[in-house]
């Protein structure tokens, strides 16, 4: 390994000389700081993780917690995208991103064991059961954390618009004449109850209910939960003419199981999905869904988390909103037979 003994070695200054313009200090020449970098890098100088460490006090790890209950991992379209997002961002700034677990080396750990033995200087959270002990722990520790579509009291947050993507979704389907408009949800998460405070908010400006019978649990990013959702919903005696689903993803199943059934969308039955992704786009018939800006809650994410760490002084923890947007398909009919709503 290249150390900076050998840098100061082959342009003949010392040592001290090469740290200064490794490190961008401006009381050297312009000529020879630029020879010292141009040696370095052509003899493939990298620094030393564990001194620079132990000068700064940061390791520039970042961990990942998250935990998808489908086991769809990376493949997951929306988180993936997330994580993609907050690892560009993470390497902009000069941070490693390492998954965090509770398995050190194949025995049992807590979350924080694992963060611990990483070094991580700091931990992003999504996607996961927030109120295990495992989690609490974690949060509650000297480690700065960010979560994301989750707030504890004291800590940053980002927070996608979830209140009112249900509420925009619901007002959209109320606006094409839909009365009956079921709600397959998933888990009970913060997440899903912010969406359906939004769905009961649009369908109580308007006087509507609906029957406990159209409100129907399933899990996010499960097709085949969404299908057996959605058969049970069409076999109701009082069928509904709009179902909103838990997300994109799951939509398919409920499409597929509708096309099992003999119906279509949106003849039979209006539909919504969500988060928007590019997946939607391209389905027959393009699916009308809320979207939610990926990029910008991994971004986010990562710059507040960063922040934490290097001006934990200064550091004011926040939750950060992230407004998403509704993205029109042809999965929505307009309901007809009806003068006016209600």
């Amino acid at each position: 390994m290249v150390t900076v003994r050998d840098i100061a070695n082959a342009c003949g200054v010392s040592t001290a000389t090469v740290s200064k313009a490794l490190n961008g200090y401006g009381d050297i020449s312009a000529e020879t700081a630029e020879k010292i970098l141009k040696t370095a890098h052509e003899m493939h100088y990298m620094p030393n993780a564990a001194a620079r460490q132990l000068k700064t006090n940061i390791s520039h790890s970042i961990g990942v917690l998250f935990f998808d209950e489908t086991n769809s991992g990376l493949t997951h379209e929306f988180f993936s995208k997330i994580l993609n997002s907050a690892k560009d961002e993470a390497e902009s700034l000069g941070y490693d991103i390492t998954f965090i677990s509770k398995n050190i080396g194949g025995k049992e750990a807590t979350y924080l064991e694992h963060a611990r033995y990483r070094r991580c200087d700091g931990v992003l959270i999504a996607c996961i059961d927030f109120t295990s002990t495992s989690v609490k722990e974690l949060v509650a520790s000297e480690i700065p954390t960010v979560t994301i579509d989750y707030s504890f009291n004291d800590k940053s947050s980002v927070m996608a618009d979830n209140v009112n993507g249900g509420y925009v979704l619901t007002k959209y389907l109320i606006m094409h004449g839909h009365r009956k408009i079921a709600f397959i949800h998933g888990e009970n998460t913060s997440v899903t109850k912010k969406r359906m405070v939004g769905f009961y908010r649009a369908l109580g400006e308007e006087s509507i209910t609906v029957p406990d019978s159209y409100i129907v649990s399933a899990r996010y990013h499960d097709p085949e939960m969404a299908g057996e959702a959605t058969r049970a919903l069409m076999n109701l005696k009082d069928r509904p003419t709009a179902i909103m689903y838990p997300d994109d993803y799951a939509y398919m199943g409920g499409l597929m199981e509708l096309e099992r059934m003999g119906m279509s969308v949106p003849r039979d039955v209006s539909c919504v999905g969500y988060d928007g992704i590019s997946l939607s786009g391209i389905m027959h018939p393009r699916l009308t869904t809320y979207f939610q800006d990926t990029d910008k809650l991994g971004r986010l994410s990562v710059d507040k988390l960063v922040e934490s760490i290097e001006r934990p002084k200064t550091c004011v923890p926040e939750t950060i909103n992230v407004e998403g947007r509704l993205i029109e398909g042809h999965s929505v009919g307009q309901i007809r037979h009806r003068s006016v709503l209600g």
